[in-house]
């Protein structure tokens, strides 16, 4: 499976724009785009989903399950646990919030 998230870092990493990974996947713009909006796992037919991540593979990215280890070598990013994020970004809102308001701010 494949996120929408992953797909767009995916195409970042190696500086690919959607044209370019349609070329490449054999699948259409439209379709690119559509999986790129999806709300998270990438939903679509078998054919297209295989045809999408063996080009992703083919330009060197290698795409990382929930909990899984990378087996490959080089450089790569990887999210950390969603809530963890969320709480750090919630800390970070309110001491932004209760900040003194400076004059002229």
């Amino acid at each position: 499976m494949i996120t929408a998230a992953q797909l767009r870092a995916a195409r970042a990493l190696v500086g690919l724009d959607q044209r370019k990974l349609a070329e490449l996947s054999g699948l259409s713009l439209p379709t690119i785009q559509r999986m790129e909006t999806s709300e998270d796992l990438i939903r679509g037919n078998v054919d297209s989903l295989t045809k999408l991540i063996a080009a992703l593979e083919s330009v060197g990215i290698e795409l990382i399950g929930e909990g899984a280890v990378s087996q490959g070598e080089g450089r790569g990013v990887r999210l950390r646990k969603l809530m963890g994020l969320r709480r750090e970004r919630a800390e970070s809102d309110e001491r932004a919030d209760s900040a003194p308001m400076r004059e002229g701010s």
